[in-house]
């Protein structure tokens, strides 16, 4: 679920100095457009740019990566301290400063790290960087991905005769695109130099007619997986392209100043100060290519997959609320959940209180709020109940982070509800996956009001399977939801499902993906979602709670009627949009029942 932040500048640097009073304009808009992202990942921070047209002996790519939660920050202060020397009269000289300065550039790559393999540190963080003596062979490239087929594109590269030095899907991706681009690069000059004689002129001529879609369509065939890949070419072209099953979501904006891409609408709208009809969608399978001239063009990488599957967990969870479409979905997921919260309550209005789960659940809570007072005409006794007292979510830190941090995270408001166990609390979260936070921190000091009956309410569905294309959540032993439904299946004496979804895992272990069944979903076969629920609140509840504690959650029917354009809802259903999702839920099921699940 990483952010993606691309601006391509179409004037020259003294334009917009000219125009805006500044030549940092392009570096200006990219700091809000990574700062607007920040929810989308606080492992690391990156940022690229290329310089047009830069003499031979001077660098024409700089890039900047720094760890940490603060790594936007620490990466454009860095970048400002270098211009700290200069005097006013020198600095508003674009001419010189691009000589003088490292990111005073035409095209700038921005990326906003969260890990999705476990695998941390500075060699992880994009944008990632493949140097070459030739400018149209040196690329940059950074993205929002996650491949479920790395085994099979690594054996692919090796043997080509290629030494990959790492496994992971970054590199491997960087190491085919890099082979197609040389690929290409070698079929232009074959073609060009058989009319031009001219070294400088071939190379010229190679850059202006270097197909961009070819090398990309010669790469991406071989994935399996959901990604958005931003790339940038030493001699100024630049490319975005999006998998065919739409799972990965990107967009973009264009004018006669610049074009921008983003991974959530509303930030551009923010940093651009446009309209929503202004900002587009890059379609499934399509590229927006633009040459070093400016000039840009779509093209389809891969049709469009007949039933595409974007994210819905963007919906839900990861992208700012602050989308216009988003807002009124998650408002509709609260909704939704009207009937299931009154029967938990008893319809007891008089004696309830209504609150939420900061910060993300706020807009689900609205929709909840509206669909109550809508079925009841009764008045809803509405409180903030919980306060987060640490920006960081626990859902996004790494695991040794992780459970320490839960039990800080939150704190009260004391006398929001009566005590003496006379009212009903019900609080409305946006997911429950782990429940770790659940059963650590915020039961224990919500049960600190003394309520009569605590009602959790989760606006998504059971995360039930592994998500392999964005959110880290790959060992089946993390779900609360597989461990109720194991713990079902032991107390009403079915282990026996356990043991023949094993065997039938096993059976098709060494299959390729395209044959692999996902059986793991006869796990949850016999119960119904109450049931699941039922154990889920009864394994959460800590002993220390001295009332009844219900879970509700959302209906993966709720779910689409919510979000009708965003199908992907693999996590709760275990329809995987594609086969390496099928491959990899049955060996995490296979490491799950032989007691070696890899986080």
């Amino acid at each position: 679920m990483c952010g993606i932040a691309m601006i391509r500048l179409l004037k020259p640097l003294d334009y917009y100095q000219e125009k805006y009073g500044t030549w940092q304009y392009g570096l200006q808009k990219m700091y809000l457009l990574m700062e607007k992202q920040h929810n989308r990942g606080q492992e690391g921070a990156g940022l690229a740019t290329v310089k047009l047209d830069m003499p031979p002996g001077e660098e024409y790519i700089w890039r900047e990566r720094i760890e940490g939660k603060n790594a936007i920050q620490d990466i454009f202060a860095k970048i400002h301290a270098n211009m700290s020397t200069v005097v006013n009269q020198e600095f508003t000289n674009s001419i010189k400063c691009k000589e003088d300065f490292s990111f005073a550039g035409e095209l700038y790559l921005g990326h906003l790290r969260y890990s999705t393999t476990g695998k941390s540190g500075l060699s992880y963080i994009h944008p990632f960087l493949r140097r070459h003596n030739w400018k149209n062979r040196t690329m940059l490239l950074a993205g929002n991905f996650n491949l479920t087929n790395v085994d099979e594109l690594f054996d692919h590269l090796t043997l080509k005769g290629q030494h990959p030095r790492d496994k992971g899907d970054t590199f491997l991706m960087l190491e085919s695109l890099g082979f197609q681009l040389d690929q290409e690069v070698q079929k232009e000059y074959d073609k060009i130099k058989m009319r031009y004689s001219n070294d400088l002129i071939i190379t010229k001529k190679i850059e202006e007619n270097l197909d961009i879609a070819s090398f990309i369509r010669k790469s991406e065939k071989n994935w399996d997986g959901g990604y958005v890949i931003c790339g940038m070419l030493g001699h100024g072209d630049s490319f975005v392209f999006r998998d065919p099953k739409g799972i990965r979501t990107a967009f973009y904006y264009a004018d006669g100043e610049a074009i921008v891409v983003a991974s959530e609408r509303p930030v551009i709208q923010t940093a651009m100060n446009v309209k929503e009809e202004d900002v587009h969608e890059l379609k499934p399978g399509e590229a927006i290519i633009i040459k070093k001239d400016g000039t840009f063009r779509f093209e389809t990488i891969r049709p469009a997959a007949a039933e595409i599957a974007p994210c819905s967990f963007e919906r839900i969870y990861f992208s700012r609320g602050s989308d216009l479409d988003i807002y009124r979905e998650r408002k509709k997921l609260g909704e939704s959940l009207t009937a299931p919260i009154l029967k938990a309550i008893d319809n007891d209005m008089e004696n309830t209180v209504f609150s939420f789960i900061p910060n993300t659940a706020e807009v689900a809570f609205y929709g909840m709020k509206d669909g109550i007072k809508a079925a009841t005409h009764e008045h809803i006794r509405v409180e903030k109940v919980l306060i987060k007292d640490i920006k960081l979510r626990t859902f996004i830190s790494n695991n040794n982070e992780r459970d320490d941090l839960a039990t800080h995270v939150y704190d009260i408001t004391y006398g929001s509800i009566r005590r003496g166990k006379v009212d009903n609390l019900v609080a409305i979260d946006d997911s429950i996956v782990r429940g770790t936070t659940l059963k650590q921190s915020i039961l224990k000091i919500l049960n600190r009001l003394e309520p009569k009956k605590i009602v959790i309410v989760s606006s998504s569905p059971q995360v039930r399977y592994p998500d392999y294309y964005g959110i880290d959540m790959a060992s089946m032993n993390e779900f609360c939801a597989f461990r109720a439904a194991i713990e079902l299946l032991k107390e009403t004496g079915k282990q026996n499902i356990i043991d023949e979804v094993y065997r039938k895992s096993k059976a098709q272990e060494k299959l390729p993906k395209e044959q692999i069944i996902n059986y793991v979903t006869e796990i949850y076969e016999p119960f119904t979602q109450d049931q699941v629920s039922n154990m889920i609140a009864k394994m959460l509840t800590p002993s220390e709670v001295d009332c009844p504690v219900e879970l509700v959650y959302q209906t993966i029917e709720g779910l689409h009627k919510a979000c009708p354009n965003h199908s992907g809802d693999w996590y709760f259903s275990g329809n995987y949009p594609t086969p390496g999702g099928n491959r990899l839920v049955n060996q995490a099921f296979i490491n799950f029942y032989e007691g070696r699940d890899q986080n």
